[in-house]
This record gives C-alpha cells, sequence and structure tokens, in this order.
C-alpha cells in the first residue's frame, strides 16, 4: 500500500513504552529506534489534543455523554486516522476499506471527532449537536439505518463487550471475502479491522466467547486496541477485578503487545504497523495503559471522568492543552495534516479501482454475486419458492428446514449458515458448500460456522458478517437458548440487519429433556421486539416460505420493503401436513403473516386462530365442530399486523367475536386477535420432563381439549 512521505516519515518507536509478548519476541522493539519526525509527531499530539477539545465542547453542551474514552484515548485515535487505517471519506462504503468498531460505544465523542477531523461527511454543526434529536451524532454509535445515517459508523455498538465480537464478524467477512472473489491475478479484499474496548467490554463474557472464537480461526486480520485505563464507573477496576488481560489474551492464542503509555504516539503505531503486517495466524491485542479523562486533571485517572462529571473543569482543562477560547475549535494545520492521509490513501483507493475493473473483467459470474450482494439485490421470494419443490410430507419443521436451506442458499450465494453446537439438531447445515474457518479440513470460503457453545459469541458475530455487507448470515441453536444472544438479536432489530436466526425444540414438545429446554416464553419474549419478525411454521410448505421471506423481508405481497432480522422457530417434533388450501395458498399465506386455513362452509359461528404445530389440532378439530368453523394459521403477527386493513378483515373478520387461539406457549399476546371475550388455549406455566406426546396431553395441546373449549 501506497503511504504519503509525510505518514511514512514518523519513527515507530519508544521502546520503553513497548512491551511485547514474551512468547513472541517482535520485530517492532527493534524498529522503535528509528528517527523520529517531529512535525509529523507535533501534528499528531495537536489533532489528539483538538479531537478532546471536540469532546468536552460537545458533552458540555449536551450536559450529557462520556468524557473519559475520548480524551484518555485520543492518540489512538490520531494513530488509527492520521497514519494506520485506509479509508476513503468520499466513498465511505468502499468495500476494502478499514473497519473501526468502537466496541466502548459511550465513548461516542471519540468516533464522532475523528470522523469529522478525517473528512467524513460529519459536519461541525452536527458534532455541536451531539446527542440531539435527528442529529448525526447519536448517544451511541449506529450504523446507518432509517434513523440514522452517520457515515464511517461500522457497527451499532452500546452492551459493552458487543463490539468486540462485531469486529470478529467483520474479520470473518473479510477472510470469506478474500477467499470467495480474490484470484492470483487480482486481490481485490486484504483489509484490517480495529476495535476498541475498555475493562467493561472485557467483563461480559461476550468478549470471551468472540476473542476465543478468533484465536481458533486465526483471524490475524484483527486488531484489538484495548484502553486499558483500570477504571469502571462504579469504582477503579481493581475493585471488581483482578485478572492479568495479557495473560488471558495470549492463553486465547491471540499476539499480544502491551504499551506501558499508551499516550505515545511512536509507540501506538509502532505496535499498529506491527500487528498490521504479522501475518502470523493470530490477532492482535494491543493493551494501550492509558489515563482515562486526560487532559482534565481534577478528575483524570479516577471513576469520576467516565462520565460527564469533569464537564465543571472544561474551561480550565481546554486552556491547559492549549486550546484557544474558541469552542469546538479545529486548527487549519489538522485539518491539513489529516487531508494529507486523506489524499494518500486517495491514492490507494485509485489503484483499487484499476485492479477491481480488471478483476471484474476478468472474472464476471463472482462480479455479479459481489455486486448483487453489496447492493442486496436478490432473486424475489416467489422466485425463490419456485426453487423449493413442493412435497407432502409429515415431518418436523427442523427437518422440512434441513433441506429448504440447501435450496436457499442456491437462491443467495453469499448466505451462510452455523450453529452453536447443534447442527445435528438444528438440522441446518448447507450441503457442500464447506465449513468455514482454519485447519481440520476448513476453509474460509465454508459457508458453514461452527461457533462452538457460544450463543452469545454467535450472535454479535453474525451482527458483524451483516455488518461487513457482502454475506447474507443465519444461525442457529435451540430456541430456548435464544436467551444467551438476546442482547445481541435486539442490536440486529435496531440496526435493520438482515439476519435470520433458525431456532428448533420450539415448545413443550420437546419433552423429555424437561423444562430447562421446553421454551413456553421465548416466542412471546422474541415477538414483542420491534422490526423482528418471529415466524413458526406449522408444515413443510409454511417452512418454506418463511425460509424464503427470512432473506426477502418485506419483498413478497405487497408489503412495504422493510429490512431487519427474522426468527424461524421449528419444532423437534413431527406435524401433519396440513390440507385446508392448497401448498400454493399456505406458501403466499405464510407471506402475509396469517391466511385462512379452512373457510366455513356455512354462517361464520367462530374462529380458531394457530401457530406451529398447533395449526394441526385447529384443522382437525374444524372437522368435529362444524361448517360454520374457520381457521386461521397465524405463523407471523407482526407481518400480519403489516397487512392492509382490507386484508386483515378478511381473515378476522370483526363481525365474529367468537375466537379461540392455541399455542404450546404463554397465552398474552394472543388476546390481540382473539379479544378480552375470547379465549386462549396456552402453557402458562413451565412443563415437566416426559415423552412430547404426554407433555402435550396433560398441558391441553391437543384436537380434543381444542374442542372442548371451543363448545
Amino acid at each position: 500500500m501506497k503511504f504519503s512521505a509525510v505518514v511514512l516519515a514518523l519513527a515507530l518507536g519508544a521502546a520503553t513504552a513497548f512491551v511485547p509478548s514474551t512468547r513472541m519476541p517482535r520485530a517492532a522493539v527493534k524498529m522503535s529506534a528509528t528517527a523520529a519526525a517531529p512535525a509529523v509527531e507535533s501534528a499528531l499530539a495537536t489533532a489528539a489534543n483538538e479531537a478532546r477539545g471536540l469532546a468536552m465542547d460537545s458533552i458540555a453542551a449536551a450536559a450529557s455523554g462520556h468524557l473519559g474514552l475520548p480524551l484518555g484515548a485520543a492518540e489512538i485515535g490520531a494513530v488509527l486516522w492520521g497514519q494506520s487505517m485506509m479509508y476513503n471519506p468520499d466513498e465511505p462504503t468502499w468495500p476494502n476499506r478499514d473497519r473501526f468498531v468502537l466496541s466502548a460505544g459511550h465513548g461516542s465523542m471519540f468516533l464522532y471527532s475523528w470522523l469529522h477531523m478525517a473528512g467524513y461527511d460529519i459536519p461541525m454543526e452536527e458534532v455541536k449537536n451531539f446527542r440531539q434529536w435527528h442529529s448525526q451524532t447519536p448517544g451511541h454509535p449506529e450504523f446507518p439505518n432509517s434513523e440514522h445515517t452517520t457515515p464511517g459508523i461500522e457497527a451499532t455498538t452500546g452492551p459493552l463487550g458487543a463490539g468486540i465480537g462485531n469486529a470478529v464478524g467483520l474479520a470473518v467477512s473479510e477472510k470469506m471475502a478474500a477467499a470467495t472473489f480474490n484470484t492470483e491475478d487480482h486481490k481485490i479484499f486484504d483489509h484490517h479491522v480495529y476495535a476498541l474496548c475498555g475493562d467493561g467490554c472485557l467483563q461480559e463474557g461476550v468478549s470471551a466467547e468472540a476473542m476465543s472464537f478468533a484465536a481458533h480461526e486465526k483471524l490475524d486480520n484483527l486488531i484489538l486496541l484495548f484502553d486499558s485505563n483500570d477504571v469502571t464507573l462504579d469504582k477503579m477496576a481493581e475493585f471488581t477485578q483482578s485478572e492479568d488481560h495479557a495473560q488471558r489474551f495470549d492463553a486465547y492464542g491471540w499476539d499480544v503487545i502491551t504499551l506501558t503509555d499508551g499516550h505515545d504516539l511512536k509507540a501506538i503505531h509502532a505496535a499498529v504497523e506491527e500487528a498490521k503486517s504479522n501475518n502470523n495466524g493470530k490477532p492482535t491485542a494491543i493493551i494501550c495503559k492509558t489515563i482515562i479523562g486526560k487532559g482534565i486533571d481534577e478528575v483524570a485517572g479516577t471513576n469520576a471522568a467516565h462520565g460527564e462529571a469533569g464537564v465543571e473543569f472544561v474551561d480550565g482543562a481546554r486552556k491547559s492543552l492549549g486550546l484557544p477560547d474558541e469552542k469546538w475549535h479545529v486548527s487549519d494545520d489538522t485539518y491539513s495534516f489529516m487531508k494529507e492521509k486523506q489524499a494518500a490513501n486517495k491514492a490507494v483507493y485509485d489503484e483499487w479501482t484499476e485492479t477491481y475493473a480488471a478483476w471484474k473483467a476478468a472474472n464476471g459470474d463472482k462480479a455479479t454475486i459481489l455486486e448483487d450482494a453489496l447492493a442486496k439485490k436478490r432473486k424475489s421470494a416467489a422466485e425463490i419458492m419456485d426453487m423449493i419443490p413442493m412435497k407432502e410430507t409429515d415431518e418436523a419443521t427442523r427437518a422440512s428446514g434441513s433441506t429448504i436451506i440447501n435450496q436457499v442458499s442456491d437462491a443467495l450465494p453469499t448466505y451462510v449458515s452455523g450453529s452453536a453446537d447443534l447442527h445435528g439438531s438444528n438440522k441446518n447445515y448447507i450441503k457442500g458448500a464447506g465449513d468455514f474457518g482454519s485447519g481440520f479440513g476448513k476453509s474460509y470460503s465454508g459457508k458453514n460456522f461452527y461457533y462452538g457453545i457460544r450463543e452469545h459469541g454467535m450472535g454479535v458475530i453474525m451482527n458483524g458478517i451483516s455488518y461487513g455487507g457482502i454475506f447474507t448470515p443465519s444461525g442457529a441453536t435451540f430456541l430456548v437458548f435464544a436467551d444467551y444472544m438476546r442482547a445481541t438479536m435486539r442490536i440486529a432489530a435496531l440496526a435493520e440487519l438482515p439476519v435470520s436466526y433458525i431456532l428448533t425444540h420450539d415448545s413443550i414438545g420437546v419433552g423429555e429433556d424437561g423444562p430447562t429446554h421446553q421454551p413456553v416464553e421465548t416466542v412471546s419474549g422474541l415477538r414483542v421486539f420491534p422490526n423482528m419478525d418471529v415466524m413458526r411454521p406449522a408444515d413443510y410448505e409454511e417452512t418454506a416460505a418463511a425460509y424464503a421471506y427470512s432473506i426477502t423481508k418485506g419483498m413478497a405481497c405487497g408489503t412495504v420493503q422493510t429490512t431487519g432480522p427474522v426468527s424461524l422457530i421449528l419444532t423437534r417434533q413431527n406435524v401433519k401436513y396440513l390440507t385446508g388450501v392448497s401448498p400454493q395458498e399456505r406458501r403466499d399465506g405464510t407471506m402475509k403473516g396469517a391466511y385462512t386455513l379452512v373457510k366455513e362452509t356455512a354462517d361464520l359461528e367462530r374462529i380458531i386462530i394457530a401457530a406451529g404445530s398447533e395449526v394441526q389440532f385447529a384443522e382437525a378439530a374444524a372437522k368435529e365442530l362444524g361448517a360454520g368453523t374457520r381457521v386461521v394459521s397465524m405463523p407471523c403477527m407482526s407481518l400480519f399486523d403489516k397487512q392492509s386493513a382490507e386484508y386483515k378483515e378478511s381473515v378476522l373478520p370483526s363481525s365474529c367475536a367468537n375466537r379461540v387461539a392455541m399455542e404450546a406457549g404463554v397465552s398474552g399476546l394472543w388476546y390481540k386477535y382473539v379479544g378480552l371475550e375470547g379465549k386462549v388455549v396456552g402453557v402458562d406455566r413451565f412443563g415437566f420432563s416426559a415423552p412430547g406426546d404426554i407433555t402435550f396431553r396433560e398441558l391441553g395441546m391437543t384436537t380434543e381439549n381444542l374442542i372442548a373449549e371451543c363448545q
């Protein structure tokens, strides 16, 4: 890669501040003797202090925010945006850009300040508008979505630790893109992924899951910078932790560099450049010993510096840093220096575009797949369903999914899947697609992910893959374990990510494993997420439609185009193949969230509504209850709610208040559809260990009980 001479001139030094891992001495120690370039170092130091000033001024104006990280990590930002990272603010979604994830998302003014100075379309007015309604600078970074379109934000962060996993997912995406699209003649993917975390991120267990996965799969394109300031919000970190982070990272299999002075520009640069150049199969953790709130002497180095406690001292701190009285000050010299970096990056970008054009000319099929993926261009749900043959079969919907997922993969070449050590049970393996990773017959072009017993890690990594913009991830576990990754499912919905979750063993029908593995509340718990479509199909045909919907959300049957995750809720036990209407009508009806499965042949007397495995009982009950009974299959409440008033009235006519809903789960949400005068046959208790047919019988999930409840 090309960099301007002024950028390259900075020394890679300060040996006393650069402590490599004892297991692998680093060449960067030798490089530390290189002569310094005082002008560049001075420019970076000035930029760092001006970034501190922007953070102070914006947080003071908002009377809200977190001063500690933006002030304490300012030199890290100066090195990343001023020297080491490859980006093009004029093309912020350039596929081969370096990615930066602020895992400690509360320090968002760090990110906004540096993006502004690095030339991204975040004008100073938006910097000043920090944390205000409709601003481009919300309290925590938000990946571009319908609410915010801030350029340069690579992940929605805030829940601590998750950003580390997102960065792992982005590193996965780069490895997969390089393996899938690079050729011997043309390399179009070779970027790095950076994340900045704090003590809180590392205390959250998800960081351990993600970092373990990253080391095991040898993601050496990943660089984690640890803002190690020995502080958490309540207390100094020593109050709640005593671990040796370097030994922890080393045990995972990461390369570790410790900077005893995390404000030393030369040492930070040396460490980052060493991490970039060392393609040894290990991700790198750079531990930067910093002073939280550096620049506000009254609180610096204490837990009081974490939030806005230092605001009252901002004016004095600005003077001590040599900043002028003018608030939100960035000097012309700093803007000019950053423009030199942008120009150097632009030269690399221009060279890349030439390489890309040559690659595209030589690899038309690959180029079509890549460009369609980036543009989110894909077959319609109807086209995908045409690729899935109809099949009359009494089988578990997870078994239906085991064949359907392969047609989905054929329809969308960049679709990938994985499981938290449950492929054999979830039945979501894409046949012939290979396994992702390193060693054991795996490769970086494999489409099946073995996440290990790491549901939370799987969730954040899947989000990271989705943030990468090329691959469409799905991941599987038992439904009851979705709670392990609930926080990251929420972020997927908030960030409008096209992620899908394959959640099997969906009810008390799990049987012998007992109540620890029998979800009764979980489906309803997922349904309440805004922008999360939860689909619980009743048979093979509904499952086919649900899978097609999961990668075309909102494109079918006249609904408004939306984005966001889909949860596919599938059974362990066999279900009856439905016969009330044709297979095509069941598929089309599933695309609308609910449809009339059994139409009354006399005056309408009652409506039975059911989902998933309970629809078979409703269809059977209708035959006994008489010609005035209508059965509605409702695989997806939220999707039905999006339909026109006319359609909803045609399925659930307001003239009929005699309604009964049935589902093997908690009853609460169903009253929206049956009304207060209606009845819900549900399971408002935990189950018990017994064969599944017995749990169903004893808890009222039978045709006979439904008939009795209707009469």
